[in-house]
């Protein structure tokens, strides 16, 4: 998850050593746009002398594609956990063995032995989240912890919604909506939620990646989207609320992984290991609004992190949030279709 920007395929080119003729080497790293630290990535070229490029995607599918593609010259990509068994079981990723760094240790324990990658020994935590609901309080005062507020909008709110466009994320909302569980394949709820989607689309403004901007703004009143990039909307505008649909959401993690052709394995392994840092790891906090999975990190987060409504979810909303996983293949099929539908 994660806030990601239409910014797709853009390269930023982020040096942050004096001199070119200090550097050692590079790094390239693919990665959901608008979700990296300059400052982190300033502090890591100065302590390597490494010269970093950033280049954003603005989906898992096209990292993906890119990716599979080759001759794309990237040494780290950020999968979302979902995305990761694809990753492995295509043998794009190195086995880089980072539960064995030395602040690997840093790692919290609830994201050690995760099922997307058992042990981690291909990846490293960047940042976790959920996908809800914002809604500013001006144009709309009811319940907004529900996923109604995009299905079923609300007559304040007809017109002047964003959604995600992130089939997974959307569709694991829709499918709760309707009681049913993630990944399920029943014909009879699967068209429930391809008729619900196609209903409530025509209420929307957009599908799109710009709600840090158009939602304190005015120009959204209301998103399904992550709840980091709302809380960037509501530290611009304080009349922005996040909600947590009490139906169902989807929680995510990214994760840092390093690609098998990639050509700075030993500058690739070095940040993995420096972002497991407690201090920088805040440093990715900070930036995207998410929290990350290492440990001692909070004593370096800014003060408007710690308590936010964003982040610290209410007790009784707690047991609706679920990891996305894969689904299988077959399903995953029915998902698309739905979602092919649904953008036409």
């Amino acid at each position: 998850m994660h806030w990601k920007t239409a910014a797709a395929g853009a390269a930023i080119a982020l040096m942050g050593f004096v001199g070119s003729a200090a550097a050692e080497g590079a790094l390239n790293i693919y990665n959901w746009g608008d979700y990296t630290n300059p400052e982190l990535i300033k502090k890591f070229e100065d302590k390597y002398k490494v010269k970093v490029t950033v280049t954003d995607y603005d989906s898992n599918d096209t990292a993906l594609a890119k990716v599979r593609a080759g001759g794309h010259g990237f040494d780290i990509v950020v999968p979302s956990a979902n995305y990761m068994p694809i990753w492995i079981k295509e043998g794009l990723l190195l086995e880089a063995q980072p539960d064995q760094m030395e602040n690997f240790k840093n790692v919290d324990e609830r994201w050690v032995n995760v099922p997307w990658d058992p042990g981690r020994r291909y990846s490293v935590p960047w940042q976790w989240g959920v996908s809800g609901i914002g809604v500013n309080k001006k144009v709309f005062g009811g319940d907004i912890n529900t996923s109604a507020i995009f299905l079923d909008p609300p007559k304040e709110l007809v017109g002047k919604i964003n959604v995600e466009p992130e089939m997974n994320d959307v569709l694991f909302a829709t499918i709760k909506y309707f009681g049913g569980d993630w990944c399920t394949a029943d014909r009879e709820v699967l068209k429930k939620v391809r008729d619900k989607l196609l209903e409530a689309k025509p209420k929307w403004l957009a599908m799109d990646y710009s709600v840090t901007e158009k939602l304190p703004s005015g120009d959204y009143a209301g998103v399904y989207y992550w709840n980091g990039a709302i809380m960037r909307a509501r530290l611009k505008n304080p009349d922005i609320a996040f909600g947590y649909p009490k139906e169902g959401y989807p929680v995510f993690m990214d994760s840092v992984t390093i690609l098998k052709d990639a050509k700075n394995v030993e500058n690739a392994k070095l940040f993995m290991n420096f972002i497991m840092e407690p201090e920088n790891a805040a440093l990715i906090s900070a930036f995207a609004k998410y929290a990350n999975g290492v440990k001692g990190s909070d004593q370096f987060l800014p003060a408007e992190m710690k308590g936010a409504p964003e982040l610290v979810v209410p007790a009784q909303y707690e047991k609706a949030g679920e990891f996305l996983v894969a689904c299988p293949p077959d399903v995953a099929e029915l998902y698309t279709r739905i979602w092919t539908d649904v953008n036409k």
